[in-house]
């Protein structure tokens, strides 16, 4: 027997019924196929340090080679204050969704036990960072201005012995790149420095290029310019060898003063970014460090590309917080 379908419009009902649950479920699944095609908007690449810093010069040309492999704009956001610790903080405690990273210095491995030192609570923890990508590691250079009587390290630190405490050193902020170098001078030359604290290495350059402090121990593309332009004078660095960029600087080592210190910069994400995403970043980073116009860019301030990728920064992070925590614990509780 046939049925006979006597209401004709009940089956035009059930079609609308069956492609209205289709429509909606293509529109359900809309929004995870947009969070799939990331990034869909301009990324934050927090620089926790003001412009002409060492963080802030690697950060441009690292951004701008990204934002091309990645084809959304990486726009760099300056955020200074607490030695990098205000920056630092915010990407830390940003949400994980790729659109926040940071361009950190090496002082990252170092406020959290900084923190601890000084019995605070700490702005950040080094566990709320993953690490994307390592782009520069120089040693810092100790510099002084050109028409300072000491030619040579060896006459500054006759200086500083013969009047301790009297000379005066300016840094980006306590436990930073700048001032830790300096405190482990102190201790292997056995020294005295006043030490003076600024918002970042700029501001502290400039104070040194106005006479405000005696001497600066920074990386070397903050000061290459100056240097080159006979402002200011290299004495010794804090590296092992010699630095390119700067081949007629003796190290530290070469003058009987044990020290090495290292200040690079890194890209890093918040913790629990998607591994999806983390891996954007990590082959828009690897494009930014064989880019030539970026190194080029980087080697025109006085530096050069000393690219790590994710598992080897990963690893690097890890051993020179290590190394850093000790250096803290010796300094002590400094306000």
């Amino acid at each position: 027997m046939t049925e006979i379908n006597l209401c004709p419009t009940r089956g035009l009902k059930k079609r609308r019924v069956l492609i209205g649950l289709a429509t909606a479920t293509v529109f359900f699944h809309a929004p995870a196929s947009a969070q799939d095609a990331y990034p869909s908007k301009p990324i934050t690449m927090v620089v926790p340090f003001p412009p002409g810093g060492a963080a802030d010069i690697a950060a441009r040309p690292v951004a701008e080679a990204m934002g091309r492999y990645l084809k959304q704009p990486v726009i760099v956001e300056n955020k200074a204050g607490a030695g990098g610790g205000i920056g630092m903080s915010q990407v830390a405690k940003a949400k994980p969704d790729g659109y926040t990273v940071l361009m950190a210095l090496s002082s990252v491995v170092v406020l959290p036990e900084a923190d601890a030192i000084r019995q605070r609570r700490p702005m950040f923890e080094l566990a709320q960072l993953e690490p994307i990508a390592r782009f520069t590691a120089d040693p810092v250079v100790l510099v002084v201005k050109a028409d300072s009587p000491w030619k040579n390290f060896e006459q500054f630190a006759a200086a500083l012995r013969a009047r301790p405490g009297e000379h005066t050193f300016g840094s980006s902020g306590n436990y930073g790149t700048m001032h830790v170098p300096f405190e482990q001078l102190n201790a292997a030359a056995k020294t005295s420095m006043l030490h003076v604290p600024f918002t970042g290495a700029a501001p502290a350059v400039v104070a040194l290029l106005g006479g405000q402090v005696d001497a600066l121990a920074t990386g070397p593309s903050t000061v290459a310019g100056h240097i080159q332009a006979g402002k200011l004078r290299a004495l010794a660095h804090w590296g092992e060898g010699t630095i390119p960029t700067l081949p007629e600087v003796p190290s530290l080592k070469k003058s009987g003063v044990p020290v090495t210190y290292l200040q690079w910069t890194g890209l890093f994400a918040p913790a629990s970014t998607p591994t999806a995403i983390a891996t954007k970043l990590r082959e828009a980073a690897k494009f930014a460090a064989s880019d030539v116009r970026a190194a080029r860019s980087l080697e025109a301030a006085g530096t050069y590309m000393q690219y790590l990728d994710t598992p080897e920064f990963t690893a690097f992070v890890a051993k020179d917080a290590q190394a850093m925590a000790k250096v803290v614990q010796r300094i002590g509780k400094v306000e």
